[in-house]
């Protein structure tokens, strides 16, 4: 396929993608049938009818990528007909295109488009979740360092506190820190590196209410607030696992120090592709 050719075919496709207030991209069907050259709307249902039945081995909801709506449009002697249309998400374009021809010159652009838009949707929210869990990561260092401070202020003396955060690790997963790192296979790194998204913000969280109740509460001595603070990780773990998440048993996740140097290394590159077409 020629440059040019390719180049229509994606200006036609485009102009017809619409976008949500979620900045969900979709198509309407109707579009997409004239975009696939399909005469007849009846048969094109049938395509996305099998387009369906594929999404289920995908393991997610039919409602959340091919909506039903209908909608108003005029006709010759300017009076209006409601119409059935079909508001399909990229995912839905996608299944609805892999299960045809090919070998036609529209089907095949149409099949590469849509495998480009899935995995650059895929991309983005992969990338999302990783920026999600490192701003997870910041924000419990910080309320620790807070914590200490808070200890440092109120008992004068924070010397144990490396060795009392491991009290608090077995609080959450009933085992230690050091029990934890080796059963996650962590050397040399803070255990808080490796873990997923949902225990980060269970720590976080088990941290502020022992720092809000130890300054409401004046608690003056280490051996108190560690109390606070063991009882706020074993009220957040009950919370979990009555949730049917149990912390020790969840996998550990990649090395946060790598997942940081890949989305710093992936923003740098995107800053010098943007500064060369502002060029």
């Amino acid at each position: 396929m020629k440059k040019e050719e390719i180049e229509k075919l994606t200006g036609s496709f485009e102009s017809f993608a619409h976008q949500m207030d979620n900045w969900i991209e979709f198509w309407f069907a109707r579009d997409l049938q004239g975009l696939l050259w399909y005469s007849k709307w009846d048969n094109f249902l049938n395509v996305i009818s099998k387009a369906k039945i594929s999404l289920e081995t995908w393991w997610e909801s039919i409602e959340d990528h091919f909506a039903d709506i209908g909608k108003m449009v005029q006709l010759g002697s300017w009076s209006e007909r409601k119409i059935q249309d079909i508001m399909l998400t990229r995912k839905a374009c996608y299944l609805i295109v892999m299960n045809w021809d090919s070998s036609k010159q529209q089907i095949a652009f149409a099949q590469q488009y849509f495998v480009s838009q899935v995995r650059k949707a895929e991309l983005i929210e992969k990338r999302l979740l990783e920026s999600e869990r490192v701003l997870a990561r910041s924000k419990l260092a910080g309320t620790e360092k807070e914590l200490s401070q808070v200890i440092y202020e109120q008992t004068w003396s924070d010397k144990n506190f490396g060795l009392i955060r491991s009290k608090w690790d077995k609080a959450l997963f009933s085992k230690t820190t050091q029990e934890m790192k080796d059963k996650w296979g962590i050397i040399n790194k803070p255990l808080a590196d490796f873990m997923p998204t949902i225990l980060l913000k269970a720590k976080d969280f088990a941290t502020e209410i022992t720092i809000h109740n130890a300054k409401s509460n004046n608690m003056k001595t280490e051996n108190e607030i560690s109390n606070e603070h063991i009882t706020n990780n074993e009220s957040v773990r009950k919370t979990l696992i009555d949730r049917w998440i149990n912390p020790e048993e969840l996998p550990p996740e990649e090395d946060l120090k790598k997942v940081e140097r890949r989305l710093n290394s992936e923003q740098k590159k995107w800053l010098k592709i943007d500064n060369w077409f502002k060029k």
